[in-house]
């Protein structure tokens, strides 16, 4: 997908659009990345077109719920769910191994600090399901992560707004 092609989606479908787009992001599928995405979220609010604080809200609000959806297949799937996904995708069983590193040194700080890392980000999930790490705990953590990250880019299109994306 190209920016008109989002910007096209964000127009017509508003945040609904960014929602799902978000949503499925976080569910680490291919063809949407943040780095485009959020930002065009917040130019899309500099422009007007939607209040900052509520695309705060609502990529908020898609990240966890992404974030829930992979905790939840590897806590009901565990290893059986995580060996059929690193067939699928062999390339991300260093990330993965690299997440339950990381959950198994710092625990639930391991998954906010995970949330801040690209590739990790994503992926993190899914062993702090298979780990069975405390549902809230780890919602508390996925949260604060995903807030920091969203505004970071957010942010970034909401203040540099056009200007960045003119060169897409």
């Amino acid at each position: 997908m190209d920016l008109e092609t989002f910007t096209c989606y964000f127009t017509q479908y508003g945040a609904i659009a960014i929602f799902i787009v978000v949503l499925l992001e976080y569910m680490n599928l291919p063809g949407f990345p943040s780095g485009i995405i959020m930002p065009l979220s917040g130019v899309w609010a500099a422009r007007g077109n939607i209040n900052f604080f509520w695309v705060m809200v609502i990529t908020l609000l898609a990240g966890v719920l992404g974030s829930w959806i992979l905790y939840f297949v590897g806590y009901a799937g565990g290893s059986l769910i995580l060996d059929k996904y690193l067939k699928k995708f062999p390339k991300h069983r260093p990330a993965i191994e690299k997440n339950f590193q990381i959950i198994q040194e710092k625990g639930c700080f391991g998954i906010f600090i995970g949330k801040l890392i690209p590739m990790v980000r994503t992926l993190i999930s899914i062993p702090a399901g298979v780990l069975k790490i405390h549902f809230v705990k780890y919602t508390i953590s996925s949260a604060l992560g995903v807030f920091l990250w969203n505004l970071v880019f957010v942010g970034a299109g909401y203040l540099l707004g056009d200007a960045v994306f003119q060169y897409l």
